[in-house]
């Protein structure tokens, strides 16, 4: 988002101390409501953080990495992450370029100009962070004039549980100077170089692969691992069901004893009848 140069921006500071009791001075640095007021000089250097994402087609994958390399160095870069990727229908190259910011539309135009190169994507974004900078630096200047205020109460301090106290505000507010200086040198990182996510892609003729097949011995002996692993399986299944085989069992047992008995009793009646 641009900035209205012209237009003065206001620092709201939170309060940051809190009443410390005790029979000591009770004139407690005080952090005011409105800070400092910084404006935006036309003249001040703006801050801006620029990069970028391309996907090129190549003709030749290794030359234009090689030219990629080169290109960056020249210019004073580095190439920060790199990924390979091969497939049956391409080969890809993943790059993460970091160059100063004045050299990235250098970087651009180089990429560009290739002639044996397609440009398949391109975005190139620009994001200006002036005012958090002014910003952070307004609150780390406010911070470190509080804890010098902090400290000269710290020598005044009358009593342990007063020097607890006021060393326990200053602990909490160098935390939020650790934080806001480590914001500050990514920003100051970020805007001295830019960075360009680069996908170099290369399109594979098509080569026809057989599938592996291994040969009859293997073949043969997986047959029969498989065959022998059924067979022992059927047994097993029988075995299992031996309930059901020693009910049938008794089952043919009566029937046949009740067949018997039906016999006997059949050849008893024409014996009668005789």
């Amino acid at each position: 988002m641009a900035l209205d140069e012209s237009a003065p921006v206001t620092r709201v500071m939170p309060n940051e101390s809190k009443m410390i009791s005790g029979n000591m001075d009770r004139t407690e640095p005080t952090e005011p409501d409105k800070v400092e007021t910084s404006a935006i000089q036309p003249g001040i250097q703006k801050k801006i953080i620029r990069d970028g994402q391309m996907t090129v087609k190549v003709k030749d994958l290794l030359t234009a990495r090689r030219q990629v390399d080169s290109l960056t160095k020249t210019l004073g870069g580095y190439i920060g992450n790199e990924n390979f990727n091969s497939y049956d229908q391409q080969a890809s190259y993943n790059l993460v370029i970091r160059v100063p910011a004045l050299n990235f539309d250098r970087l651009i135009a180089g990429i560009e100009k290739n002639t044996q190169s397609e440009i398949l994507f391109k975005e190139i974004n620009a994001r200006d962070v002036t005012e958090e900078f002014i910003d952070l630096e307004t609150r780390l200047a406010n911070k470190r004039k509080f804890i010098e205020r902090y400290g000269e109460m710290l020598k005044k301090a009358s009593s342990v549980k007063d020097m607890l106290e006021i060393e326990e505000n200053i602990r909490k507010i160098e935390e939020e100077i650790e934080s806001a200086e480590g914001r500050l040198r990514y920003l100051t990182d970020q805007v001295a170089y830019s960075r360009l996510n680069l996908t170099l892609t290369q399109e594979k003729a098509y080569k026809y692969k057989p599938q592996y097949s291994r040969n009859f011995i293997e073949r043969l002996k997986e047959s029969l691992h498989k065959g022998w692993k059924g067979f022992i399986g059927f047994l097993l299944f029988i075995i299992k069901i031996w309930p059901i085989w020693l009910l049938g069992a008794v089952v043919w047992i009566i029937y046949k004893k009740v067949k018997s008995r039906k016999k006997i009793i059949k050849g008893f009646k024409k014996g009668s009848d005789k």
